[in-house]
């Protein structure tokens, strides 16, 4: 279980400052252990808890808003996450993100990125790299799936590193902001192109200027290759 740290001496007890914690770990099989951590190196490694802990006990120790991954991500990295979390909206803050699809785990296919969400009712975040190593995508605020129609809310928004983040919100122009069918994936739209757009393979992607983000491409180049794409959602 997560503790809040106290030192005592000379028979007072003092508070350990905000970014160390003790963690102590105990079942029937292992000698009990205690271990003094920094919450900044340790926060997102939800995997550090052991099986018996309570996931509303950690999250109640995190409180900057940080998204928390409770998988391992081929794509985000610590820096990743510290500028994507000041842009999340804060119906999402403090949540664990759980990864619903990767290519590298469930193969290149748009089907099994729908299938894979078809019971979800939270929003996602989607992340690429392309062949040039460039890392871009988009949050959204419902999951992806086969629509006829746009659907979607003013909550969404893309993002892009290049190498710090660019982010592009909803500019008011239309709602045009997630639309899907079993050929392609299409964010954004209204102009000459869409914002981000994949293919039914998850391979071939395109990325251009359009008036519901009024965003520059996202990827290095218009028309790009994917070479790794994850898709994650809040776990409540």
């Amino acid at each position: 279980m997560w503790c809040r740290g106290k030192v005592v001496k000379s028979g007072t007890m003092k508070l350990l400052p905000d970014n160390i914690k003790v963690l102590y770990f105990a079942n029937d099989n292992l000698e009990p252990r205690v271990e003094i951590i920094k919450v900044k190196d340790n926060k997102r490694r939800i995997s550090l808890c052991s099986s018996e802990e309570s996931e509303a006990e950690y999250q109640e120790e995190v409180d900057d808003g940080l998204p928390i991954l409770t998988d391992h991500s081929q794509l985000l990295e610590d820096h990743h996450l510290e500028a994507l979390g000041a842009h999340m909206p804060a119906r999402t803050q403090g949540y664990p993100w759980q990864l619903v699809y990767s290519t590298a785990i469930h193969g290149s296919s748009l089907k099994t990125l729908y299938r894979n969400m078809a019971c979800l009712e939270s929003p996602v975040l989607l992340v690429i790299k392309d062949m040039q190593k460039k890392v871009f995508g988009a949050f959204s605020s419902d999951p992806f799936k086969v629509s006829k129609y746009c659907y979607g809310t003013g909550e969404t928004f893309l993002f892009s590193f290049n190498p710090d983040l660019q982010t592009y919100r909803w500019s008011g122009k239309n709602s045009y902001f997630v639309s899907g069918n079993l050929e392609s994936l299409q964010i954004g739209g209204g102009g000459s192109g869409f914002a981000l757009w994949l293919d039914a393979d998850l391979y071939h992607g395109a990325s251009f200027s359009c008036p519901t983000f009024l965003n520059a491409p996202l990827s290095t180049h218009e028309d790009f290759l994917v070479q790794d794409l994850e898709v994650w959602t809040i776990t409540n």
